[in-house]
């Protein structure tokens, strides 16, 4: 694992998802790769303790399916799962362990699922796409964001306990994603929230060098 504040968030998440009784299922932290607020998430997943999961977006990168194939090859080895967004035929190719679906097409979630093993996740940014990622077959939802942050700088953040409320009525487990550091995860405790998906919070700690 990397710094201390990265094994703040994962104790964080870990206690998240045991609460939450899905635990067994659903991996506690999920790190979401981002081409520009995190330029190298082979070394951020590097960061990641066993039994957490890595999002492969970049969706525009013509390096995507190399990409896909290092990443498939670390999380093997590290013991974490593999998600592809928006692409299950890249999923199976590489043998990742699942796909993850944006908003829009959260509705193929049973559609999808080209491996009874495979675990589905939807990004869901409303009570209503929360309740169609449940009804399309999706395993989980990502909510966001939960906290201001950078990825979205003109929404309005949820905060928690707004985010604690639509998680208790929504019809599958959900992670909270947006803003969360290791100091913010704690006001996640009472939320229901099964666990953690973050970008800039798992950005490789630089290490300092020394004079």
């Amino acid at each position: 694992m990397g710094g201390k504040n990265h094994r703040t968030l994962a104790e964080l998440a870990k206690a998240l998802n045991l609460r939450s009784g899905d635990g067994r299922r659903l991996p506690p932290l999920i790190l979401m790769t981002d081409a520009r607020r995190l330029p190298d998430p082979l070394a951020a997943a590097m960061t990641l303790p066993r039994g957490s999961a890595v999002i492969l977006r970049d969706y525009d990168s013509p390096a995507r399916a190399a990409l896909a194939r290092r990443l498939a090859r670390l999380c093997r080895r590290r013991g974490l799962k593999l998600l592809i967004a928006a692409d299950w035929a890249l999923a199976l190719a590489v043998g990742a362990q699942g796909v993850h679906l944006p908003e829009g097409l959260a509705h193929r979630a049973r559609a999808v699922r080209r491996n009874p093993r495979w675990l589905i996740t939807a990004s869901a940014h409303s009570r209503a796409a929360l309740v169609e990622a449940a009804r399309a077959g999706a395993d989980a939802a990502i909510h966001a964001p939960r906290l201001a942050t950078p990825s979205h700088p003109g929404r309005r953040p949820l905060g928690a306990m707004r985010f604690a409320r639509l998680r208790r009525e929504a019809p599958l487990p959900v992670y909270a994603l947006g803003g969360v550091s290791a100091a913010g995860a704690r006001r996640l405790k009472e939320t229901g929230a099964v666990g953690i998906a973050a970008i800039g919070a798992l950005q490789p700690e630089r290490k300092c060098r020394s004079r």
